[in-house]
């Protein structure tokens, strides 16, 4: 039998959980990157990292107080914007696309080499830098029951402090493209060579475009890991990127809100699959006996992909999105 309950409870809790926010601020980086700029950055998930392991390696190396922390790894994320976009943003979109998807390799790769153990924690990773942010906990260690959903104390002090800065993300975001900086972006995005003939620096907004989306990104690295608590190399793979970009596609490109809600539906979808596809393999009668307990991690992605795949047939605007938004401007 599927518990119908369970699968709500499992589904409200990644529907506001530390990945749902993690994953909504990398799509509102990638939404300023490609949705309004048109920029193909395929290592939206190397800024999480740097920002991430900036604000980790400051605090619990060197004692910085979490605040400083904080702006260190925002300023990894603008200083790996200005490594890549100078050299690339002059060029066709596909050299950025290829440039930020290597460095992001590049970056995993170091960070858990054995020869930075000391530095960065290799493969064990890094701990020791969310004291305080654990110690700011207003709600203690105890239980909080909403309705169907019970969430920790911690958890809930990591889920408030999460959503507030996507909040504040999308304020900005939201302030930003509507004001004449922001008009310009979406010039470049529709035709960059008619913005450079109107006397705009094309180059210049390209590279704030970029750096401001990758401090969203590298805001999403530092929320989540202070909400697990622990930096691990091996989680900032590039296929993190990519469901940034389903997350961002679901929802709507170049939409205030579509990145937001992309990334709660993604994750929502996919633990629902999940759990679905773990009660209908269990007991000694599975509903779905030609599907073995291994493969359900798999097959979950399958599913979502599915589900993907007909949204891009019958709406590939995503759910907010107008249909022009998802078209990139390639050069």
């Amino acid at each position: 039998m599927i518990d119908f309950g369970q699968l709500l409870t499992v589904g409200l809790s990644q529907l506001i959980g530390p990945s749902a926010i993690f994953f909504a601020l990398l799509a509102l980086g990638l939404n300023i990157h490609f949705g309004y700029t048109g920029l193909l950055n395929f290592g939206q998930i190397g800024f999480a990292l740097v920002g991430a392991y900036g604000m980790g390696i400051s605090v619990a190396n060197y004692g910085a107080p979490l605040w400083l922390g904080v702006l260190i790894g925002m300023a990894c994320g603008v200083a790996l914007a200005l490594v890549l976009g100078i050299p690339t943003l002059r060029l066709r979109a596909d050299y950025l696309a290829i440039v930020t998807i290597a460095a992001s390799e590049i970056l995993r790769l170091i960070t858990r080499s054995t020869s930075q153990t000391g530095f960065t924690g290799g493969t064990q990773g890094l701990t020791g830098f969310a004291d305080s942010f654990a110690r700011a906990n207003p709600f203690g260690t105890g239980t909080y029951d909403f309705g169907v959903l019970s969430l920790r104390g911690p958890d809930l002090w990591s889920i408030l402090v999460g959503w507030t800065v996507v909040g504040l993300c999308v304020l900005l975001t939201w302030l930003l493209v509507r004001s004449p900086w922001g008009r310009v972006l979406k010039a470049i995005r529709e035709d960059e060579d008619a913005a450079r003939a109107l006397g705009k620096n094309v180059f210049a907004y390209k590279m704030q475009a970029l750096a401001l989306g990758g401090v969203f990104g590298a805001l999403g690295g530092i929320v989540f890991a202070l909400a697990t608590q622990s930096l691990t190399p091996d989680f900032y793979s590039p296929p993190q990127t990519f469901f940034a970009y389903a997350a961002l596609i679901l929802g709507g490109a170049g939409r205030v809100f579509g990145p937001v809600v992309g990334a709660m539906a993604f994750w929502f979808l996919l633990s629902v699959a999940d759990a679905f596809l773990r009660q209908a393999t269990a007991g000694e009668s599975p509903l779905l006996p030609f599907i073995s307990s291994q493969d359900v991690g798999a097959i979950r992605f399958v599913l979502v992909g599915l589900f993907l795949g007909l949204m891009m047939v019958f709406r590939p605007q995503g759910i907010f999105g107008r249909r022009r938004e998802v078209l990139g401007d390639g050069r």
